[in-house]
């Protein structure tokens, strides 16, 4: 059993209730049910979405693809519009330069003038969409346990130390400790901005119950639903104290 404190908001159909923006090491962190037909007391649709998030949408295939994407990007409208103080459909996203080649492919950030101040961090996987919203540079992840199968066809990729340790495990095994590497991975990758676009065995984030030390970064393994896992990366200066709306206190990842 899972006893780690639960970190999470949930953003279901109604507005959500907000306190006030997540102020300096705390992360606010939320999750939906992207199966929903209301986020946030808006109907999932493109109404509220920009050309390029629309055109993404177009090109899924997959009707059930499509809805998932779409839900996410309505939940993401909605609670940074919150925070903002602005409705969903004003909040606008630009892309950062890319660290490694300085093209403008890198992180996702909202737009505007004077910058809002704010940082977030989207992750969708199954039925699970989640956001992190902090004063600095965050990195979320939340993915679902990969069929076995699957699993081994992934180890090449990660850090010689992790592959080792993950084909240490029982074959059952490996799926869940497979998606606990991958989620701190993608978590650090998506706070520095780098992306998965260079590979995934660096950083190095270790295949135990701990994540490894990144320098510069403090990864969290967070609680999820069952058959996710799920981590948050951020500045180690900051630290990590995750705020749930729901009780309005804060506990630590």
């Amino acid at each position: 059993m899972d006893d780690r404190p639960e970190p999470w908001s949930v953003l279901g159909a109604t507005a959500p209730r907000q306190d006030i923006r997540p102020a300096g090491g705390a992360v606010a962190l939320w999750r939906l049910d992207t199966r929903q037909d209301v986020i946030g007391g808006h109907r999932v649709g493109g109404a509220l979405l920009d050309a390029a998030e629309r055109s993404r949408a177009a090109a899924l295939v997959r009707p059930g693809d499509r809805h998932r994407y779409l839900a996410a990007h309505v939940g993401l409208r909605v609670l940074l519009g919150g925070y903002l103080g602005i409705p969903p459909k004003r909040v606008s996203f630009v892309r950062e330069d890319c660290p490694r080649c300085g093209g403008p492919h890198g992180r996702p950030a909202l737009g505007g003038d004077p910058p809002a101040g704010l940082h977030f961090s989207l992750t969708h996987s199954g039925a699970v969409a989640a956001v992190a919203v902090a004063t600095a540079p965050v990195g979320l992840d939340i993915e679902a346990h990969p069929r076995p199968e699957v699993a081994g066809g992934l180890l090449r990729f990660l850090h010689p130390r992790e592959s080792a340790a993950l084909l240490a495990l029982p074959t059952a095994a490996r799926p869940a400790a497979l998606a606990r590497v991958w989620v701190r991975k993608e978590a650090c990758l998506k706070a520095t901005g780098a992306g998965i676009g260079y590979g995934l065995t660096h950083p190095f984030v270790g295949a135990g119950p701990v994540p490894a030390p990144v320098p510069g970064w403090t990864v969290s393994d967070l609680r999820a639903p069952l058959g996710y896992c799920a981590a948050l990366a951020a500045p180690t200066p900051q630290g990590l104290r995750t705020r749930s709306a729901d009780d309005g206190e804060e506990a630590a990842a």
